[in-house]
């Protein structure tokens, strides 16, 4: 049993070295800071407070931690960088990256992250030469902030934690291509600056039962494309789950299912670029979410974190070489490409098999609402192979454009690209151009509102080549650079979960001008007297289509669409292509 596995026999109970004066620890070791989680015998986690005072404890007593603030987030405090570097560090070392707290609530792995740092400074762990540890301890500060015993309705401690929405109540997890929030914008500070080989978001799944512990929810490897995917879903995976078996962990991927048996199957989570580990994948970076379960008790929770997180070291130590050429290998081939593919689904032809630790679901009559209801009986755990589906296939694509024009007035669009490091330059004059122009034909959107959007999805757009003037100071974005992958993703109306699906640009979505049928009827005379050729289209459109020839008011607004009346604005995408 491991030291931190004690915790789930014992309870510790000593004073913090905490003081609120600053004293001479020049000859302490870091072993003398027992953080909230050891104090409690695994029954509590940090508070905010706490977190940046453990880390500001280790920084001064020891050189190879260092932490710094970065920007400000929604609650008015800087979101903090740490980071572990060993003394000989090679050159050319693997960075990772650890994103904790962006639900507090799910305090797993700043506990975990806070243990891994203190084994680190005390010797009791070494990192490898050839890694950098970085680690956000918490990212959600606002929702660190706003701590409770009661919102995680259905988790197994611990006794106090953090809330799920942020400081202006939004779930970041959802919002890192949108960027409503301050934390967005400090974590681009963050991951640019960084630019990390390997990331790792820390999390606590609900969901269905059963009897692992942790779960990992690596991106989709179809997805994340070229050696690197295959990277990841050939060798980085079975080496992870491999260790963690020998080490007594056993592990599943995150089980996708909701109020029914694992015994089904299930597919892959699919995470979008709205999600931390979908974002990363825009910078070819291996990336992955550990989920533990809620249901298991808190110590154990955290020490499967802990060891989770030391494994995904060990592995991308020893798979530093190949994973850094993948990655390379993976900007130059979206860089050669000429299609991009977009929008991946699950190939339901397509599945693997393994032997799923499970309990029995059990069907029984709700004693409150007298209807059927389900239980997962601990009582009756099983082993049984089950389908899982992890091949995910391209439902859209484009062709990569040289560039994308933005006019100036789109800054809101601008300046996300200037957060992520996206090189642009602007026009020093009028110029005429010959580009790509997208029109809207066909979009769908939320009935309910959705981390503050009203979201479109199933996007459709036609195109048309034409010669368009831009004015000096407009904005000229060349797509061969590394955020080719992210330009695209937010640029092309299409893509799941770009700028447009985002609501960026609903104000082309309403007509602003209209016509007066009565006076119209007079002037679509004087139309098709000029325009033979659309009258006998309108006509022939009467004769097809019973609906609008019953429709005099589709008529008349037909015809005002088919005249140099109807605005251009309308539906006009104001983002375009340049092709050469």
């Amino acid at each position: 049993m491991s030291k931190y596995g004690l915790l789930l026999l014992i309870s510790i109970f000593i004073f913090s070295c905490e003081t609120t004066t600053k004293k001479d620890t020049s000859d302490e070791s870091s072993s003398e800071f027992e953080i909230a989680f050891e104090r409690s015998g695994g029954d509590s986690t940090s508070t905010y407070e706490e977190v940046i005072k453990f880390y500001e404890f280790l920084s001064d007593k020891d050189d190879r931690i260092s932490m710094e603030e970065v920007y400000e987030t929604d609650s008015g405090k800087p979101l903090h960088l740490v980071k572990f570097t060993p003394k000989d560090l090679e050159e050319n070392s693997l960075k990772l990256l650890i994103n904790n707290g962006i639900h507090p609530g799910e305090s797993d792995g700043i506990d975990a992250t806070m243990l891994l740092f203190k084994d680190l400074s005390n010797g009791d762990w070494s990192l490898p030469n050839d890694v950098v540890l970085h680690a956000i301890p918490i990212y959600n500060i606002g929702g660190a902030l706003n701590r409770n015993s009661h919102s995680r309705t259905n988790q197994s401690g611990p006794s106090e934690y953090g809330f799920r929405g942020n400081a202006k109540n939004y779930d970041l997890n959802r919002d890192f291509m949108k960027s409503d929030t301050k934390n967005s914008k400090a974590f681009y500070s963050i991951f640019h600056e960084v630019n990390p080989d390997v990331f790792v978001d820390t999390h606590v799944s609900n969901g269905a039962d059963y009897q692992y512990t942790l779960t990992h929810l690596f991106t989709q490897h179809n997805k994340l494309g070229g050696q690197l995917g295959k990277q990841l879903e050939n060798q980085f995976i079975p080496e992870v789950e491999s260790q963690l078996k020998e080490k007594e962990w056993e592990i599943t991927p995150y089980v996708n299912v909701f109020n029914e048996s694992p015994t089904k199957g299930f597919t892959q989570f699919n995470d979008s670029p709205r999600y931390s580990s979908g974002y990363t994948t825009l910078w070819n970076t291996l990336g992955l979410m550990i989920e533990t379960h809620m249901l298991k008790p808190y110590p154990k929770r955290v020490e499967g974190t802990f060891e989770m997180l030391k494994t995904l070291v060990e592995v991308s130590h020893v798979q530093k070489s190949s994973i850094q050429k993948a990655r390379e290998h993976n900007f130059q081939q979206f860089s050669k490409a000429k299609v991009y593919p977009l929008n991946f689904q699950v190939d339901s032809s397509s599945h693997s098999r393994f032997n799923f630790l499970g309990y029995e679901l059990e069907s029984s009559t709700s004693e409150i609402t007298k209807l059927p209801r389900i239980k997962f009986r601990k009582d009756k755990p099983y082993e049984k192979e089950v389908s899982y589906y992890n091949q995910f296939k391209a439902t859209d694509s484009v062709s990569i454009p040289k560039a994308y024009i933005i006019p100036k007035q789109w800054s809101h669009v601008i300046e996300l690209l200037k957060w992520n490091g996206i090189d642009y330059e602007r026009f020093a004059k009028d110029t005429l151009v010959e580009i790509e122009e997208y029109r809207i034909v066909d979009f769908k959107t939320r009935s309910s509102a959705y981390e503050g959007h009203y979201l479109h999805s199933e996007t459709k757009v036609s195109s048309k080549i034409l010669e368009k003037q831009y004015s000096q100071g407009d904005v000229v974005v060349k797509v061969d650079q590394p955020g080719l992958r992210y330009i695209i993703e937010t640029l092309e109306p299409v893509a799941v979960d770009s700028f447009f699906n985002w609501n960026f640009f609903d104000s082309i979505l309403q007509q602003k001008e209209g016509f007066s049928p009565y006076v119209f009827e007079d002037l679509a005379l004087t139309i098709f007297e000029k325009n033979p050729e659309l009258k006998a289209e309108f006509e022939e459109k009467q004769k097809k289509d019973a609906e609008f020839a019953r429709n005099w008011y589709a008529q008349l607004n037909w015809i005002h669409k088919h005249s140099k009346h109807y605005e251009s604005a309308h539906l006009t995408y104001p983002i375009v292509r340049v092709l050469n």
